[in-house]
């Protein structure tokens, strides 16, 4: 009965700094939106902060992340690499599937949970994807797109020491997102940290050659990932699959914020 009462508590704890957190990026959002947000540097008063959190990223990517993942691509074959991916995927079903709701997709919300229910039975628990096989494909939702679609502004440019690109809306949905995952409500922050440092690295195995490749076109890397992710959560937010002159931004894919 005390344990119940423990994480009852932490429960409306988290819940009472979830509403916090929303009402002030509703707030703040609303406030710094203009005319200027369809030239991306606009969009980026805090440029000279967010270049130094950006060159701090890059500098753990560069001397860590990336060599751990080159090794983690020689020593895993790519069907392990997949199914890790799968896996990680498939436990971001509570965020897909609220925010789909919270956006009246009702028909993505079936199909998400028919995909979840499909893939934890028959795919080993959502190492293996056979609801694909069956036409059913993975969607990607989280709140602050939810936010975009209720009209809530971007708000400022925002890089996030160890996430990487942001936004003020993308930050405050960040924490919503936290709350709506299951797995944190059942396992303590300590046994979360390898899991979630396996799917950091397996997901930057994925794109070593994409990420070198991009770096190796931008004269400024900044102003390119900056750009890339602004394009890319647009699109987002209006279901599109493509850019805004019909050609697909394969480089975008590599700049989404990590999940909670």
């Amino acid at each position: 009965m005390r344990k119940d009462g423990c994480r009852t508590g932490r429960m409306a704890g988290a819940a009472q700094r979830m509403a916090a957190i929303l009402a002030l990026v509703l707030a703040a959002s609303t406030g710094v939106a203009g005319a200027g947000d369809r030239d991306p540097s606009a969009g980026d008063p805090w440029e000279p902060m967010n270049r130094g959190i950006f060159w701090f990223n890059d500098q753990l990517d560069v001397y860590l992340l990336e060599p751990v993942a080159r090794g983690w691509r020689w020593i895993a074959p790519e069907p392990v690499r997949r199914g890790v991916r799968n896996f990680f995927e498939n436990v971001r079903f509570p965020i897909v599937f609220v925010n789909e709701m919270l956006q009246a997709k009702p028909a993505d919300a079936l199909r998400t949970a028919g995909r979840f229910t499909i893939n934890t039975t028959l795919g080993i628990g959502g190492v293996l994807d056979p609801a694909s096989e069956f036409g059913l494909e993975a969607t990607r939702e989280d709140f602050g797109q939810t936010l975009g679609v209720w009209g809530v502004p971007a708000g400022p440019y925002l890089v996030l020491p160890f996430l990487g690109p942001s936004t003020l809306r993308d930050t405050g949905g960040l924490a919503v997102d936290a709350a709506t995952a299951i797995y944190p409500w059942f396992a303590d922050w300590l046994y979360l940290i390898g899991p979630r440092a396996l799917e950091a690295v397996n997901t930057r195995a994925q794109f070593l050659d994409e990420v070198a490749e991009a770096k190796a076109a931008s004269l400024d890397y900044y102003a390119a990932v900056r750009n890339a992710y602004q394009q890319r959560r647009q699109a987002d937010i209006e279901d599109r699959t493509d850019d805004a002159d019909g050609k697909g931004g394969p480089d975008e894919e590599l700049y989404e914020i990590v999940d909670p």
